[in-house]
């Protein structure tokens, strides 16, 4: 599996893990009129080639590729986009598709954005996961912490997020290349 930087070339291979994602993990989380209608592969092509447009210094996306060249996962972040007053960094999203789970690509993901993040200056970061999101266990193993909650509307429904936090994402990085 090869982790890289994203191009505009890859917006389908995105498009695709992130849908397909969405409707694998957060069934039951979200509405599925949200899943099953609003959710379009079409929609998420959109919104990653304007990702490109738009493109900032100030966050990065990468993918992971197969042997086949096709996109498995894909992870975005950087600065922290609320103005939290404690952590500067932010995880936006991080997704793989189901059949490549569970096998360290999340963790090799990781690594391209807490690069970015350490050469910019930034020591610490969260992560917004919806509280009854069982893949929030990845990053209690990783040493997020819970540091806060939050909720909001989505398809009309009310959801939890929570706010898992590392303090150092320099020491993460570490431990993350030892196991890898």
């Amino acid at each position: 599996m090869k982790i890289r930087s994203a191009t505009i070339e890859d917006v389908k291979g995105i498009a695709k893990v992130h849908v397909d994602s969405w409707r694998s993990t957060y069934r039951g989380i979200v509405p599925d009129v949200l899943l099953d209608e609003e959710l379009t592969y079409e929609s998420r092509e959109k919104q990653w080639t304007d990702h490109f447009g738009a493109a900032s210094t100030d966050s990065i996306l990468a993918v992971a590729e197969d042997e086949k060249n096709q996109i498995a996962g894909f992870i975005s972040g950087g600065a922290e986009r609320d103005g939290d007053p404690v952590y500067k960094g932010e995880l936006y999203a991080i997704y793989i598709l189901k059949e490549y789970q569970k096998q360290g690509l999340g963790q090799k993901l990781l690594l391209p954005l807490l690069d970015f993040l350490n050469s910019r200056d930034i020591d610490n970061m969260l992560v917004w996961v919806f509280r009854d999101n069982n893949s929030r266990g990845f990053y209690q193993t990783l040493g997020g912490k819970l540091y806060k909650e939050g909720e909001f509307e989505i398809g009309g429904a009310k959801v939890t997020e929570q706010a898992y936090a590392w303090d150092n994402i320099t020491r993460l990085r570490d431990e993350l290349l030892r196991k890898l």
